[in-house]
């Protein structure tokens, strides 16, 4: 109920002058004598917890309401009987489900083209979901060497632990990846684009290889967003069995929340998934959720917007006298190119990184860096803000490296004016020459 002091009148009483305060009900207010009970002993505090008024039906508009709770209140007993669990309809504590976060999930499995999704605190969280879900001890999975750096720790530190081993392979190479499968490999991660140095990975050769030999494939899909390509429909009958995202990148957009998402096609698989997610006991604030069903009416927009300006930028930066090599799978010569060209050309999202020449030292080019002035310099991508961040692949790399030598800067771009942006990077890199 909204009351407002619409005026206030001085008026005349017996006990003299003084003034009184008249309120009106706004028109639009809804008559609560209804929902009043008759004159009631129970104490104020019960009243305000067990109050029998219920909103009217009939209330629609496009944003999803925002529901909140631990306690999920069942009709009756029976009601609380026949619960089941995990079917992505009922409800039974807020940990595991809220119309809010379902109304996401479907969303989320629309984009991807998928038939279920799980929702999680965070793209690592979607990863260890993925791999605890879906391998057992004894198993083994292969990673590709450019994965996100989280990914090949999970698979060095805590899957060990399980009993579980790794390898990592060659994303460029199909065939190599082929010869490493045995009985023992249970999962083959994909990540297109792969992480930092950007390489697009064979996708169909390695989905049909594992195909082949009946071996699960999870593919980090983030880059991609269900936009650039359809994980499940590389090529007729071709597909990732598990794609995820960290939703924290282009469908929250923000740089505000941290959420994952997990999604298949097949049943089996999603039931294996969601009995892992409630071990995990993974769980999401609406709010965040809320945050990230505002922002999917844009993804779009924003995708194609960041990737003109990433494109326009990537191709400028080839130009300049000081670089040795600009890595995006849009350009020609970029490792992954030509299966860039096969799966992935309606898109390239928002990232590129660039090979400095040898004769920059590392604390010339962190200088670089820091001399940026609409370059913030931190993790993540696809924001509003443009991200600079400089890396030294030496150590996170078990494959020798096919790159040209020098030291690696990755930007993420923003949303900003691409003429500010290359403005910004000439000065810096001017600054960079005059160092030299």
């Amino acid at each position: 109920m909204i009351w407002s002091a619409c005026r206030s009148d001085r008026r005349e009483s017996k006990a003299g002058p003084g003034p009184l305060f008249l309120f009106e009900l706004h028109p639009f207010q809804i008559n609560l004598r209804n929902a009043r009970p008759a004159v009631s002993k129970r104490a104020v505090s019960t009243q305000q917890i067990h109050h029998p008024y219920r909103a009217p039906e009939g209330w629609d508009a496009h944003p999803v309401g925002v529901f909140k709770a631990s306690t999920v209140l069942f009709k009756d007993t029976a009601d609380l009987h026949t619960y089941r669990p995990r079917d992505g309809k009922s409800y039974r504590y807020g940990l595991h489900g809220t119309p809010t976060s379902y109304t996401l999930a479907a969303r989320i499995a629309t984009l991807e083209t998928a038939e279920h999704c799980l929702l999680v605190p965070s793209g690592l969280a979607a990863v260890t979901l993925v791999s605890l879900g879906l391998l057992r001890p004894g198993d083994e999975v292969l990673v590709p060497d450019n994965v996100y750096g989280q990914n090949r720790y999970l698979s060095e530190s805590l899957l060990p632990q399980f009993g579980i081993t790794h390898r990592f392979y060659d994303p460029l190479d199909a065939a190599g990846l082929a010869a490493m499968l045995s009985p023992k490999t249970k999962l083959v991660w994909l990540e297109a684009a792969g992480s930092i140095t950007l390489e697009f990975p064979d996708v169909l050769g390695i989905v049909a290889a594992c195909k082949q030999q009946g071996v699960l494939t999870a593919m980090d899909n983030t880059w991609g967003s269900g936009l650039a390509f359809n994980a499940f429909e590389l090529a007729p009958g071709l597909g990732v069995d598990v794609s995820m995202q960290a939703l924290t990148k282009y469908a929250s957009g923000g740089a505000d929340v941290l959420m994952g998402s997990v999604c298949t096609r097949d049943l089996a698989l999603h039931e294996r998934l969601n009995h892992m997610h409630e071990h995990l006991g993974y769980g999401l604030g609406q709010n965040d959720v809320e945050l990230v069903l505002r922002a999917l009416p844009t993804l779009e927009l924003r995708y194609r917007a960041q990737d003109a300006t990433t494109r326009a930028l990537a191709k400028w930066m080839q130009a300049r006298p000081e670089v040795a090599q600009v890595l995006h799978p849009a350009l020609a010569g970029s490792p992954g190119h030509e299966y860039w060209l096969q799966t992935s050309s309606a898109g390239a999202a928002c990232l590129f990184s660039v090979i400095f020449k040898p004769e920059y030292s590392a604390a010339q080019v962190d200088a670089f860096v820091d001399a940026l002035e609409l370059f913030g310099i931190g993790y993540s991508w696809a924001g509003p803000m443009s991200l600079a961040v400089p890396y030294d692949m030496s150590r996170s790399r078990a494959l020798p490296s096919k790159l040209e030598p020098g030291r690696i800067v990755r930007f993420a771009l923003g949303l900003e004016d691409v003429a500010d942006l290359q403005a910004d990077l000439a000065q810096a890199l001017s600054q960079l020459s005059a160092g030299a």
